[in-house]
């Protein structure tokens, strides 16, 4: 609490210092709904191959920008806090070998349209079914990172026939042990922040790069891993009022997630993969594993990712590419 109450007072001060170039926050009373979505990044920002393309649906009340390429089996690709879709850009090239691959911007991030609300992962989670049946992909595997793979996980368990499996990349879910234990973690002291009604709007807006360089030095552990162009890049993919808020939303979702994991039992045949970072949540696996076998999940695997930090596919790219084809080319 004394590290939260450091961080809050820091971004405070830097409000008072550089308030007059600080961009309009959205707050719960701001209306985001009409908000046109941004300009979502291109394959060719990254460096991606041309033949990857860039398009927008309309699906479950937004819009879903999206990038996608390849040839064979479907594979969703979901991203995490702070990112973007590029958060897959070491890992497409060689997935799109093998697999049609499609990489999603989130609801309110990039080029994906923000909306009033619809952010916790059981909405988002309809978000990709909508796009599912849009690209007529026959029972893609679905794969996430971080806030991406509470993503995953609603959608194989709300839509077991429409999925080959899910893969959870490296985050404790809300409602599944040892949830009560990282919610009282202190390195994770943004969770709580972020859940906090309007202030993160008001002391990061503006200074999202600020704020993102900080969180990825934190939660990766390197701060050579990203550079400078990968925080713009993530600064902009959360560069509105309403993709700020957007961001802060999916956190405070997690009550609403946790009740949802919580209640949901019903056996299931879908393949589930929680996979983690050695550096990071690897710890967390086992409790989580035997306590969605007694949810009801009856195919629970468990992988950890050697030497890796939080942020898998920058980190280790080569071991989620060889996880992603051992699972979802089955």
């Amino acid at each position: 609490m004394l590290t939260l109450c450091r961080r809050v007072l820091r971004f405070a001060l830097a409000s008072l210092v550089f308030g007059s170039y600080v961009t309009g926050s959205a707050t719960a009373g701001t209306d985001c709904s009409s908000v046109r979505a941004q300009r979502g990044a291109m394959p060719s920002d990254v460096g991606l191959d041309a033949t990857l393309r860039s398009d927008v649906a309309d699906v479950n009340g937004t819009t879903l920008h999206y990038v996608w390429g390849g040839n064979g089996p479907a594979v969703v690709l979901l991203h995490g806090y702070p990112q973007d879709w590029t958060e897959w850009r070491h890992v497409i090239p060689e997935l799109s070998r093998h697999f049609t691959v499609v990489a999603v911007d989130l609801r309110g991030i990039g080029g994906s349209k923000p909306t009033q609300g619809g952010y916790d992962a059981m909405n988002l989670a309809a978000d990709i079914r909508g796009l599912v049946g849009k690209l007529e992909l026959d029972r893609p595997y679905i794969a996430g990172h971080d806030i991406g793979g509470l993503v995953a996980y609603a959608y194989g368990r709300a839509y077991p026939d429409a999925t080959r499996g899910v893969m959870v990349l490296d985050v404790p879910l809300p409602g599944v042990a040892p949830w009560s234990e990282v919610n009282r973690e202190p390195t994770l002291w943004h969770f709580h922040f972020h859940q906090t009604p309007d202030l993160p709007e008001a002391l990061v807006g503006g200074r999202e790069a600020v704020y993102f360089r900080d969180f990825v030095n934190r939660m990766g552990g390197d701060p050579s891993l990203f550079s400078e162009a990968d925080i713009a890049r993530f600064a902009a993919a959360y560069g509105t009022a309403c993709a700020l808020r957007a961001g802060f939303e999916f956190y405070r979702a997690f009550p609403l997630i946790a009740d949802w994991n919580e209640k949901h039992t019903t056996p299931t045949d879908t393949p589930i993969v929680l996979a983690a970072g050695e550096r990071a949540t690897a710890r967390l696996l086992p409790a989580a594993a035997a306590d969605l076998r007694r949810k009801g999940a009856r195919n629970v695997a468990t992988e950890i990712i050697a030497d890796s930090g939080h942020y898998v596919a920058d980190d280790e790219p080569d071991r989620v590419v060889e996880l992603v084809s051992k699972y979802a080319g089955r």
